[in-house]
């Protein structure tokens, strides 16, 4: 023990409950975000708020639990404030899973915001507590607080780095929540029963186990828990072969195992419509896709174009998984699957090595940002050939500020670009088709679904829409989601 510090807290014992207690709110933070993905998708808009939740509790948690220090001997708290605090994050998972089975989108986030703001308070406390407690004198007040200041700091490092590299990858978020409420517990319970007594720790434990057995009888949005979504496959009980994959609380893909002609998507029947009006009868193609969900187009394009080659770019392993086990999947010399960002996947492809590039990779409701930027279309472009096609899917609602952006930025790159829309106008899926040769018209809206138009020269939807570059892609606040 250093000169000027003492106190019923060592020095060691101190760096750890520092250390652990601002891992555990970084952890929290970034499971909060899953936990509020299947309910109200993950946008940057998502990002920002539970992020500035997170630092707004830790600022109430430090500045409260330093001003307590001062009025209440942190021996009296230290141990409560840990043992409520993990009783409290054991809550957060059936809060937000019973809410947001009920409510609607603004409202749970409001109840995540609470059941967040909470716990991570308590948490936040804990440092300044502990540094009140291993202070005897202002001598050394420079050295004791910096040390524990530090060690809190690479605390919140190694939770964040943990979690996002190694938790979410292996464990479910479930478990994920149980056990670092289960540990702060242990740790609060344990401080309480040799600073306080036993009769101190009673009703926090009691709050947790109610808490464990919420969680394990709580709503399960999820089939599996991968690293990006919650996924789950339905069958349809209108059609023996039918299934649907979702993703969240979107669906993403629907197959037929018995049929893989089969299209049930309006824009996946776009797709066909600009494909087989781009190349007539049966020629095979070698197709890139940026995005797998089910697999629907690689499918249909092997039944309906025998020879045809598939190279499918999916980030999430445990999707491709779910589709090997569940929608019959196999993968050979005419389909390989490879996991890694599309981005990626596009700039390792050869160039004028592609008749086809389909884009149609979602995070939440919009394509993520770095796949509508002009940068990323101008190595698409290389990528095809001379005849190539390039199709996006795009969603977007009310004034299709993203939509008509996404148009823009292909404009900005070839020379000839369409938009598949619904004829009345409204949102929703708009299939951008984009091509160093002219786009057939004629062919095309010959397979359209009625109700369907596709307009060969956009360029008064497009407007003043900016381009999207690597530098400027808001595309999250261009984009109106569903319902809004």
């Amino acid at each position: 023990m250093g000169k000027g510090e003492a106190g019923p807290v060592g020095q060691k014992l101190a760096i750890a409950l520092a250390f652990g207690s601002s891992a555990a709110v970084m952890v929290l933070e970034l499971v909060s975000l899953r936990l509020v993905a299947p309910y109200i998708g993950l946008t940057l808009e998502t990002n920002t708020a539970v992020i500035g939740v997170a630092l707004a509790a830790i600022a109430t948690g430090a500045a409260l639990g330093g001003k307590f220090a001062d009025v209440v001997p942190p021996q009296r708290t230290l141990g409560p404030l840990i043992l409520f605090g993990g009783a409290l994050v054991m809550l957060i998972l059936p809060v937000v899973r019973w809410t947001g089975q009920a409510l609607a989108n603004d409202m749970v986030f409001l109840v995540l915001a609470v059941t967040l703001f909470a716990p991570a308070a308590l948490l936040a406390a804990v440092t300044p507590m502990v540094t009140k407690l291993r202070l005897s004198t202002l001598e050394q007040t420079g050295t004791v607080v910096g040390r524990l200041s530090a060690y809190a700091t690479v605390g919140g490092i190694v939770g964040t780095v943990l979690i996002g590299f190694v938790f979410v990858a292996t464990v479910p978020i479930s478990t994920i929540v149980l056990t670092l409420g289960a540990a702060l517990v242990v740790v609060g319970a344990t401080l309480t029963f040799l600073l306080r007594g036993v009769q101190a720790a009673i009703k926090p434990v009691a709050l947790a186990l109610i808490g464990a057995t919420l969680t394990v009888v709580a709503p399960r949005p999820c089939e599996v828990e991968t690293a990006y979504h919650c996924a789950r496959v339905v069958a349809d009980p209108g059609r023996e072969g039918g299934r649907t994959l979702y993703l969240d609380q979107l669906r993403h893909s629907y197959v037929d195992l018995d049929d893989p002609t089969y299209l049930e998507f309006e824009y996946i029947k776009n797709f066909a419509a600009a494909i087989n009006g781009s190349w007539q009868g049966e020629r095979p193609l070698d197709v890139l896709h940026v995005g797998g969900g089910g697999l629907t187009m690689p499918r249909y394009l092997t039944a309906t174009r025998p020879g045809s080659k598939h190279q499918v770019y999916e980030i999430d392993p445990a999707v491709v998984e779910l589709d090997k086990r569940e929608l019959g999947v196999r993968t050979g010399p005419e389909l390989a699957v490879t996991v890694q960002d599309g981005r990626l996947g596009v700039r390792s492809e050869a160039t004028d090595s592609r008749d086809l590039v389909l884009m149609d990779a979602f995070s939440g409701q919009s394509v993520p940002w770095h796949l509508t930027t002009r940068e990323l279309i101008t190595d698409v472009r290389r990528v095809l050939r001379p005849d190539g096609i390039y199709l996006i899917n795009v969603i977007d609602h009310g004034p299709v500020r993203f939509a008509r952006a996404e148009v823009k930025t292909l404009q900005a790159v070839f020379p000839y670009v369409g938009l598949i829309t619904r004829t009345n106008g409204s949102g929703g899926n708009f299939v951008l088709v984009a091509s160093d040769r002219p786009i057939d018209v004629p062919a095309i809206t010959g397979r359209l679904e009625p109700g369907m138009e596709l307009q060969d020269n956009p360029t008064a939807f497009a407007g003043n829409a900016p381009v999207l570059t690597d530098d400027y892609a808001p595309v999250d606040q261009l984009l109106t989601p569903y319902g809004q």
